[in-house]
């Protein structure tokens, strides 16, 4: 059952989740290698506010132990300072044709945590990402913003981008919310105390799906979420 958080207490600890950095590790595709076919379609993981690539060492081992090799799984690193429109899709845009060239296939899955969510959901939506993503997942993305995110909105862009009504909102609000042949799919906890309402996660369109009672990052790191998303990529 989707519910609301109340605020002063829920505000104070959302930001410090916000603004909690992880562990630290950055995976880039290199031009330099030669191009190798792989098995399976290549996964792009891409981490939260205030996170880095390092996040997603639980996730990958598990994607691994499915029978995927590091040479598809690839983990997008970016300073989340910057804007969700007029910087990082772009530069995501970009990681995807390097992804896609090294790999030599013709598309990707995304995997999302939190605010790697909107952008994203930008590059598909509004970059041209239809043709060249398969599937996309979103975890905990405050897909219809956060109200937590006011906390920290006068000095951060991105916290600007993950309030309601804020122009990447109201961008990818318009039209179609899961555009194209991509596959979409979130989740969402009850227990988050970063996204408020819990009803900004899902999406029209997309497999929605509850994750139980988890904080908001622990879900990058839940056996059931894992299973849920290699399956659903599959």
């Amino acid at each position: 059952m989707l519910r609301k958080i109340s605020a002063p207490l829920a505000v104070a600890a959302a930001t410090a989740a916000l603004l909690m950095p992880l562990t630290t590790a950055q995976a880039a595709p290199s031009q330099a290698r030669p191009q190798v076919k792989a098995a399976h379609t290549p996964v792009i993981f891409v981490h939260g506010y205030n996170a880095d690539p390092g996040v997603w060492g639980s996730l990958r081992d598990d994607f691994k132990a499915d029978g995927y090799t590091d040479a598809e799984l690839f983990s997008w690193g970016y300073d989340t300072s910057q804007s969700v429109n007029e910087t990082l899709s772009g530069r995501f845009a970009a990681y995807v044709e390097q992804v896609r060239a090294q790999t030599g296939a013709a598309k990707v899955d995304v995997v999302a945590h939190s605010f790697g969510s909107l952008v994203t959901r930008w590059y598909v939506k509004h970059g041209g990402g239809t043709s060249k993503v398969a599937h996309w997942v979103s975890l905990a993305g405050p897909n219809h913003g956060t109200s937590t995110a006011w906390a920290c909105a006068l000095w951060s862009q991105a916290c600007k981008d993950m309030t309601p009504g804020s122009y990447v909102q109201d961008g990818l609000a318009e039209g179609d919310e899961t555009p194209g042949d991509v596959a979409y799919a979130t989740w969402w906890s009850n227990c988050d105390e970063v996204i408020n309402p819990d009803s900004s996660v899902p999406l029209s369109g997309a497999t929605n799906n509850a994750a139980g009672c988890l904080k908001h990052n622990d879900l990058l790191g839940d056996d059931g979420v894992s299973q849920g998303v290699r399956a659903f990529v599959r």
